[in-house]
């Protein structure tokens, strides 16, 4: 997927549907990183995103980043609906400003929502907000501890849970798996930049595609 605007800023409204077939394999990701810009006061970009999965098919939801810079404004929402028998990776990285372009965020607005369906009833949902010195925030020990980049992945398959001591095993300090439901892995890594994410990302990335992973997600 390419955005042809290069980026997200106040006033943008972008949506993204997509349908997985019966017993068929999706991978969408993105050229390059997502870029949350300036906004003019008052206003917000938003982005919507909504994938349905048929009966034993998979989905692969992998962009890459999205960088937030200094005063943007952005709501996201990401819905799975997936069918019995249906299987999902989902991955979304997230930076806050780049570290080595000497970028901070200390003014912004950013409010993000997970929502995983299977046969209507909900497997999970989680929801981030940032609204204000985004950088004060994640300096705070119990949210961030100075970390500037960080991912959340949900990993719903049958194999979930005999990928889980793997996964925890190839973990850097500062993140977490755990097995939230039957087939139902969820894992989030804090990183000092997005070099230092992508460093701890991408092995989980290539064991879990089984070393499919788009080209363009290589360091």
């Amino acid at each position: 997927m390419i955005n042809t605007a290069g980026g997200i800023t106040g006033g943008d409204d972008m949506q993204i549907a997509a349908q997985v077939g019966k017993g068929a394999n999706l991978t969408l990701t993105s050229q390059t990183a997502e870029r949350a810009y300036r906004a003019q006061p008052g206003e917000v970009g938003k982005l919507q995103t909504k994938l349905t999965v048929a009966a034993a098919g998979h989905v692969n939801w992998l962009p890459q980043e999205t960088i937030l810079f200094q005063s943007c404004a952005l709501r996201r929402r990401l819905e799975v609906d997936l069918a019995p028998e249906a299987s999902a990776l989902v991955v979304e990285p997230l930076v806050f400003g780049r570290k080595a372009m000497g970028e901070v965020v200390t003014q912004g607005l950013f409010q993000d929502q997970i929502l995983l369906r299977r046969d209507g009833q909900v497997l999970y949902r989680d929801a981030m907000r940032f609204d204000g010195d985004m950088q004060a925030q994640l300096d705070r020990p119990h949210v961030a501890a100075g970390a500037r980049a960080l991912v959340s992945l949900i990993y719903i398959a049958p194999d979930a849970p005999g990928q889980l001591a793997q996964l925890r095993a190839m973990l850097p300090d500062q993140a977490g798996a755990s097995l939230i439901g039957e087939d139902l892995l969820v894992l989030r890594i804090l990183a000092t930049d997005a070099h230092d994410l992508r460093r701890s990302l991408l092995p989980i990335l290539n064991r879990l595609t089984r070393d499919t992973l788009p080209r363009c997600w290589m360091i």
